[in-house]
């Protein structure tokens, strides 16, 4: 009988450290900012372990490729944030920029080698730097702003509006 009180009492000690620790570690992953609070701040962390390479844009590429480039290098992001804004926004003005237009779009996208920066920046989470602080940045902070409320859950079709062959 001891042996089975002894037994009793151990699992009813080992269950209750489980059961108070289990509403601490759910609060607190689903703690959210009550009203009035602010969210916690974004952790930006500088990674220099691995060298990025730097961009180099492309010397005499003809406009129709740049474009073509610009436009898979926009879709295919690595992040679906960043992925269906630049589609989305490559899709409606792409074709129709300027070569100047076109290269500052082309830096934009390619330069800064956090992605994360780019989606901070268009949404105005964080200022943008001086060289990216163009034309192309405004545009893309008016649509990123969407006041007509447009639909983006998916990226548009690639042929869209065009006779397909």
């Amino acid at each position: 009988m001891q042996n089975v009180n002894l037994v009793r009492s151990q699992v009813h000690k080992i269950c209750t450290q489980f059961i108070a620790f289990r509403p601490l570690s759910v609060s607190g992953i689903l703690k959210t900012p009550h009203e009035g609070e602010q969210p916690p701040p974004m952790v930006d962390v500088q990674d220099h372990s691995v060298p990025i390479p730097e961009y180099k844009a492309k010397q005499n590429e003809p406009m129709n490729l740049k474009k073509q480039r610009l436009l898979y290098q926009s879709r295919k992001r690595g992040m679906l944030e960043n992925g269906l804004l630049l589609s989305t926004f490559a899709a409606k003005y792409l074709e129709k920029m300027t070569p100047v237009q076109v290269s500052l779009y082309d830096k934009l996208i390619n330069l800064p080698t956090n992605d994360w920066d780019i989606f901070y920046w268009a949404t105005k989470k964080k200022p943008t730097p001086p060289q990216y602080d163009n034309e192309i940045m405004v545009m893309l902070q008016e649509h990123v702003a969407n006041k007509n409320k447009e639909e983006r859950i998916r990226q548009p079709d690639l042929f869209e509006g065009k006779a397909s062959a």
